[in-house]
């Protein structure tokens, strides 16, 4: 096997399109949906580039069959090994699956358990290790040199940034007039890769990077002018919680990317709710960091504007503390506690009055044994499900206009 490039020399267009006729037959040319909500807010079209549809869930098999592809027999025959969070682990598995070498992939201790399933249902050997991809990375490049199986990094590599590259391609096919391209940045591979196809075809067109807040490490590098490594680093978006990007995929951003931004984790889960109720899309958190970006006004886009969903393998149980985090984070849900007259009657009353003007109630605690109250008095606790901020105002006074006392009333919405 040839000696990898040295970082400075970058990926070409001739790379891509060469990683394109690899891919030929074996990955999905994922549709590229309109979003409504996206193009309202930005005044123009707006289009959503479903990798989350991709087969194993995600892009991450492209770079993969590419880099296994052009292993040679012998080095196929000492088998691959990755370090993953889910979605390459998923990729990897699949790649080497088709291409007939045995695969064990290093994913840490707390990766989604669908993840880590799916991982051993496509045939890879999966080890739990360390709490972080990173530390995954680690053993796999120290299991690498332990038994000489082929290291298929996750990010860092001309042939894995030429196979997510094949996404750039797919797009301007796609949207010929796309003028913004948006997407999630962990280690760098895929923004690197679309970045090089576009501009080497349409150097107008902008594109975009957009990290979680709690696990950004390309904005200090571009700061300092080199990889930098986060001491830290937390976010629901597991699938791009890198500490540090590439050197490889650094000189790309570095060169080609024209802007990286960042979201927190409230706006992503606000994203992950639009897409399942506006657009019937189950996207990852990694995944959605783009539409949050445009969705807070964070990037200002040009439109025709495409986002890719990077990915779409989340854990069912995640989901569901993203979805309330999302309702949250949009003023959906609302907590306030009510003094009365404990009499029979009163608490159905309560919740009669509530039901009438369209809220939920999620929760309610019933107290009466509390040395504040006075005697006769019961305080009645409770978390209800709005349509947003305007509806929880228009409860909260429908309320006090039928004499109940409310403290306090909080719009569990994260600002």
């Amino acid at each position: 096997m040839t000696a990898d490039p040295p970082a400075t020399v970058l990926v070409t267009l001739e790379d891509i399109e060469a990683a394109r006729k690899v891919l030929a037959g074996v990955v999905r040319k994922t549709p590229l949906e309109p979003c409504r909500p996206l193009a309202g807010a930005l005044g123009g079209p707006a289009f959503l580039k479903c990798e989350n549809l991709q087969r194993a869930g995600s892009y991450k098999v492209r770079g993969a069959y590419v880099r296994i592809s052009r292993l040679t027999l012998k080095e196929r025959a000492r088998g691959v090994v990755a370090a993953s969070a889910g979605n390459h682990a998923q990729g990897v598995a699949v790649a080497a699956s088709m291409l007939g070498t045995a695969a064990t992939v290093f994913m840490p201790v707390g990766a989604p358990l669908p993840k880590v399933a799916a991982t051993t249902g496509y045939g890879a050997a999966v080890e739990l290790v360390g709490a972080t991809i990173d530390d995954a990375l680690v053993a796999a490049q120290e299991y690498a040199e332990r038994t000489g199986a082929i290291l298929i990094h996750p990010f860092d590599h001309p042939d894995v940034i030429a196979g997510q590259g094949t996404v750039g391609l797919e797009i301007l096919e796609q949207c010929p007039d796309v003028r913004t391209i948006i997407t999630g940045i962990g280690g760098g591979g895929l923004v690197s890769g679309i970045a090089v196809a576009v501009k080497a075809l349409n150097p107008d067109v902008r594109v975009v990077g957009v990290q979680a807040e709690g696990a950004a490490a390309v904005p200090p590098s571009l700061e300092q002018g080199r990889p930098v490594r986060l001491a830290s680093f937390s976010t629901i978006a597991d699938g791009i919680a890198v500490g540090r990007c590439g050197d490889l995929t650094f000189s790309h951003i570095s060169k080609l990317v024209d802007e990286v931004v960042t979201v927190p984790d409230e706006e992503i889960s606000h994203a992950l709710v639009m897409l399942m109720e506006r657009n019937k899309l189950v996207v990852e958190p990694a995944g959605a960091v783009g539409v949050a970006a445009l969705m807070a006004g964070r990037v200002q886009a040009a439109t025709p504007a495409v986002v890719v969903l990077t990915g779409g393998n989340i854990d069912p149980l995640l989901m569901v503390r993203v979805i309330e985090h999302g309702l949250a984070a949009a003023g959906r849900y609302l907590r306030f506690t009510v003094r009365c007259t404990d009499r029979p009657g009163q608490l159905a009353a309560l919740l009669t009055l509530i039901g009438q003007h369209g809220a939920n109630v999620d929760d309610v605690l019933h107290r009466r044994h509390d040395p504040r109250l006075r005697l006769g008095e019961v305080e009645v606790e409770l978390s209800v499900e709005t349509r947003g901020p305007d509806h929880s105002d228009r409860l909260v006074g429908a309320l006090r206009n039928a004499g109940y006392h409310i403290t306090p009333a909080v719009n569990l919405r994260r600002t």
